[in-house]
């Protein structure tokens, strides 16, 4: 939002659509991006949606976006991110975790520089994980957490998708190219198959 709020009239008239999973945890969140909004003068741009929806339903959702921008703090796939992509949207991610590996800077994707990682040396884990409520797990070397995009860059980024059509058809086709290429369920349960096999030393 930082980064839209400064495109100015840079860019055509937009909107943000903020989806997330309806949970206790998102909600608290929404509620800090509302604020956000308001601070920033584009409360009026920005629209949240927690409802929840079928996963059939779900490229339709991401069909009618022209740029999918989500340049995670955390992301152990990006699945969003390729599914995105299966749908021919380019996308804004960030020069981190597994986006490096399922998004290439300038094909598919536009990928923001890591300005800020977060360090702890202590976390408080509960029963969710397994464990007594407030029990402290103890790091001798301090973990990222995560992570914070540029917001330079990101700005940068939007600037170029939302002023370029021909550049978000090239990055969307490439984008879906590689998600059928690369993360199509037949193909990932053959790349599955081929190294238990392997392992198993069977021909």
């Amino acid at each position: 939002m930082e980064a839209l709020a400064s495109l100015g009239t840079d860019v055509p008239e937009w909107r943000y659509v903020c989806k997330v999973w309806a949970q206790k945890r998102t909600d608290i969140q929404n509620e800090l991006d509302r604020e956000l909004a308001e601070g920033l003068g584009i409360a009026d741009r920005v629209i949240f949606s927690s409802g929840r929806v079928s996963r059939n339903f779900m490229p339709y959702v991401l069909s009618a976006c022209d740029v999918y921008a989500a340049p995670s703090r955390i992301e152990g796939f990006g699945m969003g991110q390729v599914e995105a992509g299966a749908c021919c949207k380019p996308v804004i991610g960030i020069r981190a975790m597994a986006m490096v590996d399922t998004l290439a800077h300038n094909q598919n994707a536009l990928l923001a520089e890591v300005a800020r990682e977060n360090r702890t040396s202590e976390v408080i884990v509960g029963e969710e994980h397994g464990f007594p409520p407030g029990h402290r797990v103890q790091f001798p070397t301090p973990r990222i957490v995560d992570y914070r995009a540029s917001v330079r860059d990101i700005a940068e980024h939007l600037r170029a998708l939302l002023n370029d059509a021909e550049l978000r058809a090239r990055l969307g086709a490439e984008g879906r190219r590689r998600a059928v290429e690369m993360y199509d369920y037949r193909v990932v349960a053959r790349k599955f198959m081929a190294i238990v096999q392997a392992k198993l030393g069977i021909q």
